[in-house]
């Protein structure tokens, strides 16, 4: 009864909090901390006792595998020096330099020992930094590898942590270390990649979609278990299985498997990474309760936890800034991938908060370890500070540095131009399926409904002050008050009794899944294109400048002179048509052709990318 009314007490103020943070613009991570640190002070809340085993096997594999389904395995590959270098490379280097920072001011702690706490504090949390990244409206390559970081770092850190508590228990060699380092790899990749193999073809077989989702949320278990038996690394089993079938779920049959599969993961994943946050909180009292008799003093322990905390946040610049620009400096690399701006890895440097995963670590230290509770006040005094000075200061360095996110304009044009191409492809298919004695009706229905699916994606582009309602706006406002009065129909016709109930739950089911769509594209709808006041037209909106702008050709080898000047990465890249300037889009870094616009006047530019011919009026905000 205990069990539930916690389990209840958390989901409650999980929802409250997630509510409150999204109404009052505050991040939801930090507020349940706060919330968790204040109930841990309340005298009818009884202490709770963080079970690591909860954590990093309950908890943590369908953490990591919701994160690693989302991320892009293209982005991961392209990144993956970055990640690397921060997942393997600054997890080590952390496990070393924290520790020795550790055994310097408690000398009083074996050095086996600090660098246990050195293996817990090194691995920047999965959760935190990616939900802050993505609120904060970062770069997309920064959140990249962030998320990448954060999906591998575990993993080296576990592997650390184990070579940590076998020296405090013995004797272990740098052998022993490497050995341990090459099976957790290797054996964690091979898991990894046999369990996706094994879901991905169970899941291509099963049509039933409650036995498709079933499976699916039995991954992250299926690839943890097996690989932690054989001593792998269950954390990169996970993470690997998660990215495979991440890749391969879009090309998978049965779209209502793969909807309920969504539906259902972004519940769990709210629940569980909300919880942890909560959880953190919740440990306070009970950690800060256990150092007041030690040895130590309470003085000395207290600042001693202030200088660990310290040198946290200030290792980590001190690796990410040499790793970002040395490699650079051998030509191969810096042609592939120029150097990007300071701002970038100071970003990075920044966004290293930790969580969860270093409380349940630190809990995992032999309870007969001398002053193991003051290793666990380190933790959680690393974890809090991190959480409240990076995680409420990040937002403020981003906009301080003047760093761009993704634009959302960029991004709207981008998406009807793929629904275009889509629309095609669609309609090609079309004419290559269609038969002699194919009903006029039926082809020119699935021509007009696949336009208009096209042309929806071009009308969202409309200018975001209009009063007046875009056509697919209007469709959707006037459809969903339709299904209201044919569900209310329905309702009164079951009250009657005439109708089985499992005809009336199809016909509702029917009715419910259009509503989900149209939910969704009222949704996209209404959000409008967020930018700088910057609005879009449908295209032949009515501009001189772009009917007076003549089409000119593309160079052969475009390229964005002022990108390879200053040693930054174009995203897309657009032409002037007033004079053939080639420059970069408001994606990128250097925002080239928008500056072009500013120091020439020259008003219309076009898209250059493979398969685009929309054009932009600068002057008046229009695409034509």
């Amino acid at each position: 009864m205990d069990i539930a009314l916690g389990l209840l007490a958390i989901v409650a103020v999980v929802c409250a909090g997630s509510a409150l943070g999204r109404m009052v613009n505050v991040p939801v991570p930090l507020l349940l901390v706060v919330a968790g640190i204040a109930g841990s002070f309340l005298p009818f809340i009884p202490p709770v006792e963080l079970n690591p085993e909860l954590v990093l096997v309950g908890l943590l594999p369908p953490l990591l595998y919701a994160a690693a389904f989302r991320t892009s395995l293209f982005d991961f590959s392209s990144n993956r020096r970055s990640i690397g270098l921060l997942s393997v490379g600054y997890v080590v280097f952390g496990t070393l330099a924290v520790g020795l920072v550790v055994w310097w001011i408690f000398p009083e702690i074996p050095l086996a020992a600090a660098f246990a706490l050195g293996a817990v504090l090194a691995p920047p949390d999965a959760v935190a930094a990616t939900a802050i990244a993505r609120r904060v409206g970062m770069p997309r390559r920064i959140v990249n590898i962030l998320e990448g970081e954060s999906l591998v770092n575990d993993a080296t850190a576990l592997v650390c942590l184990r070579a940590a508590v076998a020296a405090i228990a013995g004797s272990v060699s740098a052998l022993d270390v490497a050995g341990g380092f090459a099976v957790a790899a290797g054996g964690g990749l091979a898991v990894g990649l046999a369990a996706a193999y094994i879901l991905t073809g169970i899941r291509k077989r099963v049509r039933n979609v409650a036995i498709n989702t079933s499976t699916s949320l039995m991954a992250p278990f299926v690839a943890f278990l097996p690989a932690e038996a054989i001593h792998a690394s269950g954390v990169l089993a996970v993470v690997v299985t998660g990215l495979v079938m991440g890749t391969k779920a879009p090309a998978m049959p049965n779209g209502a498997a793969r909807q309920s599969a969504r539906s259902n993961w972004d519940t769990v994943q709210f629940l569980l990474e909300n919880s942890v946050f909560l959880l953190i909180g919740l440990q306070v009292r009970t950690i800060v309760e256990s150092v007041r008799d030690d040895s130590l003093g309470a003085g000395r322990v207290w600042l001693g936890c202030a200088a660990i905390l310290l040198a946290v946040l200030v290792l980590r610049p001190v690796w990410v800034f040499p790793t970002t620009y040395l490699p650079r400096l051998i030509p191969a690399v810096r042609r592939k991938d120029p150097a990007p701006p300071w701002q970038f890895p100071a970003i990075v440097s920044w966004a290293g908060m930790r969580g969860v995963v270093t409380l349940a670590a630190v809990l995992t230290l032999p309870d007969d370890l001398e002053h193991r509770d003051v290793l666990v006040l380190a933790a959680m005094v690393v974890v809090a500070g991190t959480l409240v000075l990076q995680g409420l200061t990040l937002p403020g360095l981003v906009r301080a540095l003047g760093v761009p996110g993704p634009d959302k304009r960029e991004d709207a044009l981008n998406q009807a131009s793929l629904m275009q191409r889509a629309t095609a492809a669609g309609l090609e298919r079309l004419e290559q399926l269609r038969r002699e004695d194919d009903p006029p009706e039926v082809m020119d229905m699935l021509r007009r409904r696949t336009q208009e699916r096209g042309l929806a994606a071009w009308e969202r582009l409309g200018r975001p002050g209009t009063e007046a309602a875009i056509p697919s706006q209007r469709y959707a406002q006037l459809r969903m008050a339709m299904l209201e009065a044919e569900r209310d129909k329905v309702l009164e016709l079951r009250s009657g009794g005439d109708f089985a109930h499992e005809v009336l739950s199809e016909v509702l089911e029917r009715l419910d899944v259009e509503e989900s769509m149209l939910d969704a594209s009222l949704n996209e709808l209404g959000s409008g294109v967020e930018g700088r006041g910057e609005g879009l037209s449908q295209p032949g909106g009515a501009c001189d400048h772009l009917a007076t702008a003549l089409p000119s050709p593309v160079p052969a080898s475009p390229a964005c002179a002022e990108c390879a000047r200053e040693g930054t990465t174009p995203v897309h890249l657009r032409m002037c048509l007033g004079c053939g300037n080639v420059a970069c889009c408001d994606s990128s870094p250097g925002r080239h052709a928008s500056r072009h616009f500013k120091e020439s006047g020259h008003p219309v530019m076009r898209s250059i990318e493979p398969g685009e011919q929309w054009r932009w009026c600068y002057v008046d905000d229009l695409l034509g």
